[in-house]
């Protein structure tokens, strides 16, 4: 039995009739990285569950930031005259990186292996990913720092942003058109990513202290280098809004699952811009992980639509208690900023875990299936 029945009947019977379409024109992707992993799952287990392969890619990115928050917490680590993250962590955040990557990568392809291919799988795998977006970029943020030459924390907030709307945009476009475009980005960036964090292990992260190019910071480049790359996301999505292969021709009908999105996007920043404490400076990774894992939540739910050809939620329940924590803290009701937002923060994570929990456990039964085992159920 689930701990709760979230996704309806007629959602169900949406699944049932569920058909993977997806298209992915990266030469990266078609040809380096698919041979490689169509190399790689022949040496996995024909009883390796594939969203067990999932989950395990799922936990390195969280291995990753929880090895960086430990050595980094504040973000200070990389800046000038502070105590410098260690090499080998580094070198084991590239390894891990790497390792989540290359399994996002062969899960699908052990499903097909094993002619285990369920909605459950894809919908397990975009729902992890929907949340890896906060663990990529704070990981990321450690290299640079919030020193003189690094970012912001306020800056950082913003290109969180812009990479979660770029994220919630591809199930957008497949919401409305049926199909899945893979963003060229994903794949050019993990690789980026994996590099730059063996570099930074051989040169230390002062090289990031010298400008490429006059006053052309690293850090200027790596925001230029994302804000670039959502942008074209963003208009090969709106090239499909105009195509002929809409499913909701009502305009306020195809723009919906943005609704709570949007709202999530306005409560946090309220927060930033209004809080007594400067919440942001004070506490930013657990700020930022609070906006990453309420992301995920709504965006999971946009993904069970879109799976089930149902209409999309116009609110997430989650927004309505948040309204009143962001209240709360501006007001100054809550004396204590951080407190607050600690308990928060661990309420969004339970709720999400339980969402997650409990439509796993709901699909796992409506599909006669494990979902981290190959076995069959009995049918006692």
């Amino acid at each position: 039995m689930a701990l709760y029945e979230y996704v309806t009947q007629e959602q169900l019977a949406g699944f049932d009739k569920y058909k993977y379409s997806a298209v992915d024109t990266n030469p990266l992707s078609v040809y380096v990285m698919h041979p490689f992993w169509n190399s790689v799952v022949k040496f996995l287990p024909t009883w390796l569950a594939p969203n067990l392969i999932t989950f395990t890619g799922f936990m390195f990115l969280v291995l990753n930031f929880v090895m960086l928050a430990f050595y980094d917490f504040n973000f200070t680590a990389s800046s000038a005259g502070h105590e410098h993250v260690p090499s080998w962590v580094w070198v084991a955040a590239g390894i891990f990186n790497f390792l989540a990557y290359t399994l996002d990568g062969v899960d699908g392809k052990q499903a097909r292996r094993t002619n285990s291919s369920t909605p459950l799988g894809e919908l397990f795998d975009h729902g992890l990913d929907s949340w890896a977006c906060i663990f990529f970029v704070a990981t990321v943020y450690s290299i640079f720092g919030r020193g003189e030459s690094g970012v912001n924390v306020v800056t950082l907030y913003y290109i969180l942003w812009v990479v979660l709307f770029s994220f919630i945009l591809s199930h957008w476009e497949k919401y409305n058109t049926g199909v899945l475009f893979l963003p060229w980005g994903y794949d050019i960036s993990q690789v980026t990513i994996s590099l730059v964090f063996f570099f930074t292990a051989v040169v230390g992260v002062e090289t990031w202290y010298r400008p490429i190019l006059w006053n052309l910071l690293y850090r200027d480049f790596f925001t230029f280098m994302i804000i670039g790359d959502k942008s074209v996301s963003v208009c090969v999505a709106m090239k499909a809004h105009r195509s002929n292969t809409l499913k909701h021709s009502n305009l306020y009908e195809a723009f919906l699952p943005f609704l709570s999105p949007v709202l999530l996007f306005v409560l946090s920043t309220i927060w930033v811009v209004f809080s007594p404490s400067n919440i942001l400076e004070l506490q930013p990774r657990v700020f930022y992980l609070m906006v990453g894992t309420a992301f995920a939540n709504v965006t999971c739910k946009l993904i069970v639509c879109q799976m089930s050809n149902t209409r999309c939620q116009a609110l997430s329940w989650l927004l309505l208690p948040m309204t009143a924590v962001v209240l709360a803290a501006v007001k100054g009701v809550f004396t204590n900023e951080t407190l607050l937002l600690y308990l928060w923060t661990a309420a969004v994570i339970l709720t999400h875990v339980h969402y997650g929990v409990s439509v796993v456990q709901q699909l796992s039964k409506h599909f006669n299936i494990f979902a981290f085992s190959l076995k069959k159920p009995s049918s006692d």
